[in-house]
């Protein structure tokens, strides 16, 4: 009997209550280089991702049932921070896309959407994601004008000289670099490094940032490494060189 060779291609779960919707999408990735599977509903996304865990979830805000697309990106992100979930979504509200954003999502998109410019943003969140699993303890991650160093918790200017840290400031530093180009709430950021030395007040992470900003951007008044995402929180990019 012949052995199957494993599929290697990235599982991506495209999760949309309208059947022809959801099954033009999938055949539409399958041809582009993807392992997709479609479900209509929350309850079908758990079993699917307990059994066979996908790189990428494609998330349909409205479905059918007690959960909505908030709530599973809710589930899926509190399994992975490294799973991929990009919400779509009918209703051009804003407070929808932050309120996305805000639960962990890596992208919205709103219907009617072009198919090619939904795959150019499914690669780039998948891009990210490599970006954020490249960044384990032992890498030094280059940040504005500085580097660091997450095995030795030191960073050291790209002109030479270290640059102290705080605890806190390194733990922030740290989330952002294994996560980079993905908005970060405030509130998630402040949960996340609460056991260390942060200020139990509203606007500690904003005085953490201006800290942070004022040793390793260039500009901090302009700050282009850790940015501002309005309504959302922050976010790290990387240098383009």
């Amino acid at each position: 009997m012949a052995i199957r060779p494993r599929d290697t291609r990235p599982h991506v779960i495209v999760v949309e209550d309208e059947q022809f919707q959801r099954e033009t999408l999938v055949d539409f990735l399958e041809a582009n280089g993807f392992r997709t599977t479609g479900v209509e509903s929350g309850a079908g996304l758990r079993r699917l991702v307990e059994k066979d865990p996908p790189a990428l979830v494609i998330l349909d805000l409205k479905l059918p049932g007690s959960e909505d697309g908030f709530a599973l990106a809710r589930f899926l992100r509190e399994r992975s921070r490294r799973m991929g979930i990009i919400m779509l979504t009918a209703s051009a509200d804003t407070v929808d896309q932050v309120a996305g954003l805000e639960i962990g999502a890596d992208d919205y998109v709103a219907k009617p959407y072009e198919a090619r410019a939904l795959l150019a943003r499914l690669k780039a969140v998948l891009r990210r994601a490599g970006g954020a699993e490249a960044a384990t303890p032992g890498a030094r991650v280059r940040m504005g004008k500085c580097l660091l160093d997450l095995t030795t918790r030191r960073m050291t200017a790209l002109s030479g000289g270290d640059i102290a840290l705080r605890a806190g400031e390194f733990e922030l530093l740290k989330l952002f670099a294994e996560n980079p180009n993905r908005p970060l709430s405030r509130d998630w950021l402040l949960e996340t490094t609460s056991h260390r030395e942060m200020e139990a007040f509203d606007r500690a992470i904003d005085i953490r940032i201006l800290r942070i900003r004022r040793k390793i951007e260039v500009d901090p008044a302009r700050p282009t490494c850790i940015r501002t995402v309005r309504g959302a929180g922050y976010m790290f990019v990387p240098p383009d060189d």
